[in-house]
């Protein structure tokens, strides 16, 4: 049951949701227009956000929220399209390495146009822009400096800060209230560029086909939702992994097994990573063809999923398969120096 007869405000949305009423997709959109101007306390947001958790959140509140984060950001003009991003929610607990960071790196090598979208670190040692930084890339590209990064070398990353300065409003209620929320699932809906293709990792398994569908609400053509069954959001080469893939307007929910990738089974503990310096080390070793253990195939595992979703392979497999020889034919390690060069000449240029 849904209300559209009244103006929606704060107060009544918290209402409507303390009482297990959800919003409709134009009544969540409103609400966190209302968020983003902000025009909402710090009260109201928490209470929200708490509500929505409760009662948990719809797909069209979700899609709402997102629309209306899309609305307020700053964009990356590109006139093409098959871009994919990689950004998750994060928030699994588990510290790994910058897994979808290395394997968006990969995917560029193999021809996969890439708008990777992503922050510093929440719950972890190191989001993907403290690791990028580690790596030695400028993560502050303006929106018209990524946009040229991706034109020239097909791969650009935009430093979520910088793009969704309207989330300022929520980062008090989020940082007090200490729990996830809404606002953990919005950051890889919003991609800056546009990106009609996705990875997404999520930390809760029962939402990988809501998410996938609100990734064709919002007009991706193709995704895929992961979440494994031992905690990560990534697909885990240490138990089977949950897949909700979008194509074609279709979400269709799976099981998948390292077996079924051609990998074998590691230990969790094996892909553990550290701070930001220690990420960027094991993300240069397996670049260099250093790694033939855990952290390559974690690697291969994600990148090989990216590589599919991106249309560069005509299934999972061969996209692991695809992703080894970028990797052991030194290209990853070359799209890595790129997109360092690239980002440090664009630093320079307005």
């Amino acid at each position: 049951m849904t209300v559209t007869n009244e103006i929606m405000t704060m107060q009544r949305a918290l209402n409507l949701l303390v009482g297990g009423t959800s919003l409709s997709r134009e009544e969540a959109r409103g609400i966190m227009d209302i968020i983003m101007n902000g025009e909402a306390t710090a009260a109201q947001i928490g209470g929200v956000a708490t509500a929505l958790r409760m009662k948990g959140e719809t797909r069209d509140e979700i899609t709402g929220f997102a629309e209306a984060m899309r609305a307020h950001s700053n964009h990356v003009v590109t006139e093409r399209t098959g871009l994919l991003d990689t950004c998750g929610t994060g928030g699994s607990g588990i510290h790994k390495f910058n897994i979808s960071t290395a394997s968006a790196i990969i995917a560029s090598a193999a021809g996969v146009r890439v708008a990777k979208h992503g922050n510093r670190a929440m719950s972890g040692k190191s989001g993907s822009a403290d690791t990028l930084e580690a790596l030695g890339v400028n993560i502050s590209l303006s929106g018209e400096q990524a946009s040229r990064c991706l034109e020239a070398i097909g791969i650009c990353f935009m430093f979520a800060q910088l793009y969704h300065p309207s989330l300022k409003h929520a980062a008090g209620p989020r940082r007090e209230l200490g729990v996830r929320t809404i606002f953990n699932m919005l950051g890889p809906l919003t991609n800056p560029a546009g990106a009609d293709r996705q990875l997404l990792g999520i930390y809760d398994r029962s939402k990988t086909e809501t998410i996938a569908s609100v990734l064709g609400d919002l007009g991706l053509k193709r995704a895929m939702v992961v979440s494994s069954f031992d905690g990560l959001d990534e697909i885990s080469i240490s138990s089977p992994t949950q897949i909700s893939e979008l194509q074609d307007g279709i979400v269709r929910t799976y099981t998948l097994t390292p077996e079924d990738l051609g990998l074998r089974t590691h230990a969790l503990s094996e892909i553990i990573g550290g701070d930001s310096a220690e990420n960027a080390r094991i993300i240069r070793s397996i670049f260099d063809g250093n790694e033939f253990g855990a952290y390559r195939d974690i690697v291969l595992a994600n990148a090989g999923a990216c590589i599919f979703v991106g249309g560069s392979a005509a299934s999972l497999r061969e996209g692991v398969e695809t992703a080894g020889t970028i990797i052991d034919s030194g290209l990853a390690a070359a799209k890595l120096r790129q997109l360092i060069e690239t980002t440090g000449e664009l630093s320079h240029v307005s």
